[in-house]
Order: C-alpha cells, then sequence, then structure tokens
C-alpha cells in the first residue's frame, strides 16, 4: 500500500471512529505493517491538509480524534440548544485539587478546601468519568485515593496531566474548568454559567462556610497571586457566568449568587 492509500485509509478511520484511536488500533487497521513511525508521519500530513479547516486533527490522552475548531462552536451549537449538564462551584474546585494533587483522598481535599466535601459531588465526577479511586492509601480507614482519568484528559483536550495550565495562570485555569463545565462530545464550551443542579439546591450546605479563593491558594503555595480576584476559584465563578448573566453560582456556603 503506498503512502497516499494509508493516509486515505488512516483519514477515513479516524472520521468515523466513536471514540479516539491510539496508535496500537492504527497498526491493526493496517494488519501492522505500519510502523509507529511511519503513523506519526501520516498524522502530521493529515493535521496539515486540515490545517485551514473548520476540522482539527488532535492528540488526546486516549489517541487521535478530529474535532470542530472553538471558533466553530457558535454555530453548531445552533443545531443543538440543548444545554449541557452544569456542575457547582464546589464540583469544580474538587476537580481542580484532585487534577493538581492527585492522588488525594477526601481527607485531603477537605483539609485544603477547609469544608466538608459532599459524597455526592465525588459521585457527580466518577458518574460524568472524570475521577476514579486507584488505591487506598496505607492509614487507618484505608482511605481511597482519588485520581483523574483519561477521559477527564479527553474531555480538555489535553494529551497529558503535563498539559494543565499552571495554577499561577488563573486565567488559563478558568478557561480549563470552564470547559469542563460546559464542553460535551469532545467539543469544549468555554462560555458556559455554574449553577446548581434543579431539586440539589440545598447541597451546598454541607460544604461549610470557607472562602472558596482562599482554599485553592493553597493548591499554588507560595507563587500564588496575592489577590483574591485573581485566584484561580475566583476566575471560574466569574468566567464561568459568561453564556447566562443570571446562572447561580454555588457561593459554598449554601447560596447561590448572580
Amino acid at each position: 500500500m503506498n503512502t497516499s492509500d494509508a493516509k486515505r485509509v488512516l483519514e477515513t478511520a479516524l472520521i468515523c471512529a466513536q471514540q479516539p484511536l491510539a496508535l496500537r488500533d492504527m497498526r491493526v487497521l493496517f494488519n501492522e505493517e505500519l510502523g509507529a513511525d511511519t503513523l506519526r508521519s501520516l498524522l502530521q500530513e493529515l493535521q496539515d491538509d486540515w490545517a485551514q479547516r473548520g476540522v482539527e486533527l488532535v492528540s488526546v490522552a486516549s489517541g487521535w480524534r478530529f474535532q470542530s475548531r472553538p471558533e466553530m462552536r457558535e454555530y453548531l451549537d445552533r443545531l443543538h440548544p440543548e444545554k449541557p449538564p452544569k456542575y457547582t462551584r464546589a464540583a469544580l474546585e474538587t476537580l481542580a485539587i484532585i487534577a493538581y494533587r492527585q492522588p488525594v483522598t477526601r481527607g485531603d481535599m477537605e483539609d485544603i478546601r477547609g469544608v466538608t466535601i459532599n459524597s455526592l459531588i465525588l459521585k457527580q465526577l466518577e458518574d460524568r468519568g472524570w475521577i476514579e479511586v486507584i488505591g487506598h492509601r496505607e492509614a487507618p480507614g484505608r482511605p481511597a485515593l482519588f485520581a483523574t482519568t483519561r477521559q477527564f484528559l479527553d474531555d480538555l483536550g489535553l494529551a497529558s496531566l503535563d498539559q494543565l495550565p499552571a495554577l499561577e495562570s488563573p486565567g488559563v485555569q478558568a478557561q480549563m474548568m470552564a470547559a469542563l463545565a460546559g464542553g460535551d462530545d469532545g467539543q469544549l464550551a468555554l462560555d458556559a454559567p455554574v449553577e446548581l443542579p434543579a431539586g440539589h439546591e440545598a447541597e451546598a450546605g454541607s460544604e461549610g462556610e470557607g472562602d472558596a479563593a482562599g482554599d485553592l491558594l493553597v493548591l499554588a503555595g507560595d507563587d500564588a497571586p496575592a489577590a483574591a480576584d485573581s485566584t484561580p476559584a475566583d476566575a471560574v465563578a466569574s468566567d464561568l457566568s459568561g453564556a447566562s448573566s443570571d446562572a447561580p453560582v454555588d457561593a459554598g456556603d449554601g447560596t447561590a449568587s448572580t
């Protein structure tokens, strides 16, 4: 099979695939006749071929996939006007702690946030496929150790945890958390609001009265921004309210603010 035919087969497989394709799957596609280096070269050529189109070929944690470019979202959303799932601020802060300090126990998360974490929050993140239990700490009670999943990275369009934005860059991190708050099917929404799920307005009450912005400063250490309005938590709260000015934001104290 010549290079042109191989690229056409690979392009077709990537377009038709329901999930990202890993290199090992691509080798199976060609009956192991093409090596990893050849496949990477073909992928680079495909990326160049699609560079000026509304769809791009990207590498994520699970493999390679085609996805629409961010600037196309405004138009694509008109075909699917239904709103994606929304997550409370407490849930997004918990997810940020796990992402940057993994593996962590529930006790670790509560020490960082300074409040009790509702078990429903962890279940919600597990059900979404963003976190999982990877083991247990050798301590009294053998608490579960939580870490993020490949799905978490895929939904952010990242190939590895090393590509997570630095904590000292709150604006970039806010976009990451906003993407998770509103993204779906591999296309990230950077303007979705955070709001309490219907019927769960009372959930935040068990989170205590800790200052969410101050809690996340612990994650960043001495290099964290000093101003409260430049912390990752505050950036998340403000940036996620862009799509709907009246969407309530879970303030972590049992109230919702607009």
